[in-house]
């Protein structure tokens, strides 16, 4: 399996320029495969629980030969019901190794992901600022033990 552990997408290349962007993407597909590693033979939803973790809920929401979409997200209980979030659509390109943030919820509720959304805000471009938070997100989900599979 790939890994790049001690990959740091920030420290690489110059932020917001285009090689720096397509670095991000790279790391996200790596990380990704490392919560999701039958990323392309998945189709529906899933569930990964741990101890000490909220449960993290993955849904398919389309396939292609070349490309799988899927949301990413926590269900979080709230007084109005259930939030999603950080809830992410994120278009995996599975030919060019790569993971974008197609889009990403605006109402943040954990510190550290509203952070670095806020940290980038003035230096970075929207893609920047999502695939950054998706990036750090896979870290600690992979950190957590979070792992895919079947349902």
């Amino acid at each position: 399996m790939l890994l790049d552990s001690h990959l740091v997408p920030q420290t690489i290349v110059t932020p917001n320029s285009f090689v720096g962007l397509m670095a991000l993407y790279e790391s996200n597909f790596l990380r990704l495969l490392r919560l999701v590693p039958d990323i392309e033979r998945l189709d529906g939803c899933f569930r990964s629980r741990v101890a000490g973790d909220c449960d993290l809920y993955m849904e398919v929401i389309e396939t292609s030969r070349y490309t799988v979409t899927l949301s990413l997200t926590y269900h979080l209980p709230t007084d109005e019901g259930l939030l999603a979030d950080p809830d992410m659509t994120v278009r995996v390109y599975l030919d060019g190794q790569q993971a974008e943030v197609l889009a990403i919820g605006e109402q943040q509720r954990h510190a550290a992901l509203r952070r670095l959304v806020f940290e980038h805000k003035e230096e970075l471009d929207r893609r920047w600022r999502f695939n950054i938070v998706l990036n750090k997100w896979l870290e600690y989900l992979s950190d957590q033990g979070h792992l895919i599979l079947e349902r």
